[in-house]
């Protein structure tokens, strides 16, 4: 059965109306208190490649439940009115998506316009974890 849209449309179409932000832009923004850095990609992941310091890890399977207020699974750290949110997943495929549904729930976000692999290129600060067996 052909597909209606193909994901890269669905990318196309939230990249036209979401806020994109520059990796160089995030770096200068990284130790700004008002500012809360959403990693959504695979725990996995994170552990392979590291993440941004000080950033939230929320699994992109349960963001839109952990941003709605009246969710049973409401996270309180996207309950903070006067923090600017910048979501970002490995290549900002997944996150423009995200960042486009949030926006249709009213929750107002950013994303990392190309994603943690253009962070690591550019030198951005990248944290380890250990990995357990």
């Amino acid at each position: 059965m052909p597909l209606k849209k193909t994901a890269a449309q669905l990318v196309e179409q939230a990249r036209q109306r979401i806020e994109e932000i520059e990796t160089a832009a995030l770096m200068e923004m990284v130790d700004d208190p008002n500012v809360v850095i959403v990693d959504i990609r695979d725990v996995r992941e994170r552990q392979r490649t590291g993440y941004i310091p000080g950033s939230f890890h929320a699994p992109r399977g349960m963001i839109e439940f952990w941003v709605d207020p009246e969710s049973p699974y409401h996270k309180e750290i996207f309950a903070q009115p006067d923090k600017k949110y910048v979501f970002h997943c490995a290549s900002g495929w997944r996150s423009a998506i995200t960042v486009a549904t949030l926006q249709d729930m009213g929750f107002e976000a950013a994303h990392l316009k190309e994603g943690f692999g253009s962070w690591e290129k550019s030198g951005g600060p990248v944290e380890r974890t250990e990995k357990k067996d």
